[in-house]
């Protein structure tokens, strides 16, 4: 509709969802080639800076901390497993519980994936102190939205 002050609440420019979602999708493509060398993919690859602060983790932890589901981890952690990065075994404390931790090869993968921060900053035209604004913001955002997950269940 074009009447002088309409502001249409449908224009694709006025959503804060889609230069999210175009940057998401964007940052998968430059991070693609990069984590091919690692044989990870991006959710593979966040398990992993997960467990390389701190290990063993379980499943639940893993899912609060990367805001994903046990039926999308689940998958994912099988094929890690498969892979020779993680195990996978239930805690003895509580069997209810599987405990996720890296294997000798997880472990010795963080020093190759020590280049792709680097790597990931260099095919960037942005400055680093930009960046690291636009994480913080980012960050109260996903802290925003989460809480109203929490706050409807």
């Amino acid at each position: 509709m074009d009447l002088p002050g309409y502001t249409d609440p449908l224009d694709l420019d006025r959503q804060v969802c889609f230069p999210l979602y175009a940057a998401s999708n964007l940052l998968g493509r430059l991070y693609r080639p990069i984590l091919s060398e690692l044989g990870l993919t991006y959710p593979q690859y966040l398990v992993m800076l997960v467990l390389w602060k701190e290990t063993p983790q379980t499943v639940g932890s893993l899912g609060h901390k990367l805001y994903l589901d046990s039926g999308t981890l689940t998958p994912l952690l099988k094929r890690m497993e498969q892979a020779g990065l993680i195990s996978r075994v239930r805690d003895t404390g509580d069997e209810r519980r599987v405990l996720i931790e890296l294997t000798t090869a997880g472990r010795e993968m963080r020093e190759a994936a020590e280049k792709v921060p680097k790597t990931l900053a260099d095919g960037l035209a942005i400055d680093e102190s930009d960046v690291a604004e636009l994480r913080d913001r980012v960050r109260a955002l996903v802290a925003a939205l989460h809480g109203s997950f929490v706050d409807a269940d």
